[in-house]
Parts: C-alpha cells; structure tokens; sequence
C-alpha cells in the first residue's frame, strides 16, 4: 500500500484511471514498470485493450512500450490519409514468442501456430480485429494470387491483409 502511495501521489492525471484496474494489475505495474511514463503509458493500455494480468505481464516482458515508442510503423501516405488512427493500431515489430516454433520453421508452420493461438495473435496484434479467411484467393489478371491472413478492423471499418514471409524483406513483397 506505501508502495502504491508513493507511486501515485503527485499524479494528478492517471488519478481517474487507478480505480479502472485491479490491484493485481497494479502490483504488476508498481513492480515491473521502469518509469513513470512507461508505467502510465501500460495502465492506459491495459484500459484500453482491457489487458488480463497474464496479458498485461506478457507487454511487459516483450516490451510494448520500447517498441511502441521506437518503432513507429512505416505506413502508406495513402493509409495514412483515408485512416489516419492507422499509425495507433498497428506497431512495428511484433512479438511471437507465443507461437513457440522451432528454429527451422516454414511459412506454412507460421500460419498454422497463428491459427492455433488465433486469440493470442489477435491480442498482439491489437484490439479490434477479427479473423475473416486464410489463404483468401485475389485474382489480378489471369493469375490466382493467396493472401495468407486476412483481418478486418473494426475501427478503422477496413480490410488487413497479412501476407507471412520467412525471408529477408524484398521490394516485390510490399506489393
């Protein structure tokens, strides 16, 4: 409780959100929390994205709030501009460790732990999506082309396809 006091006393600001969280959370918080502004950037995402204490101790540990405010994601002018809450949705780079696979794994092995832990996925990937195929057939042309993962976000009312690679990034694979 003096930990509790002292942590949050002079904040004026994260006063109304202490009540929204259970004190497990805030034990977390107190004890794995580096800074003031870490600790409250994981209480306002905990409110937000409704974080569980096993979920809340995962960001954590892969740390959400480096990669949030280190890798801002590269996004399309034109997403930007039709979406422009698009840049607080998606996060650059992502956290796996969850699908526990193998050194030597295939894209095919990726999809498959996705959608075995589908829940764990769209919990790191962020809030608001769902699942709507795999493997969802595009036809550009004469030609068939797979998207292996598509998603729609309820926020932002659009369509997000992920298209899984194991290879070093190339310039075609944007397209």
């Amino acid at each position: 409780m003096k930990q509790f006091y002292e942590t949050y006393q002079e904040d004026s600001k994260v006063s109304a959100l202490r009540t929204q969280i259970s004190w497990t959370h805030h034990k977390i918080l107190i004890s794995q929390a580096n800074t003031h502004k870490e600790r409250t950037f994981y209480l306002q995402k905990t409110i937000q994205e409704r974080y569980s204490t096993r979920e809340l101790e995962r960001q954590i540990k892969s740390s959400l709030y480096e990669r949030s405010q280190l890798g801002k994601p590269s996004l399309s002018t034109a997403l930007t501009e039709a979406h422009p809450a698009a840049s607080e949705v998606f996060r650059d780079p992502y956290v796996l460790e969850f699908l526990q696979l193998p050194l030597q794994h295939t894209q095919k092995d990726i999809q498959k732990a996705i959608l075995y832990n589908l829940s764990a996925f769209i919990l790191e990937v962020g809030k608001d999506f769902s699942l709507v195929e795999q493997e969802y057939r595009v036809q550009v042309g004469m030609e068939d082309f797979y998207i292996d993962l598509l998603l729609f976000h309820r926020g932002l009312q659009c369509l997000v396809a992920i298209e899984l690679k194991i290879e070093h990034f190339k310039p075609q694979h944007l397209g």
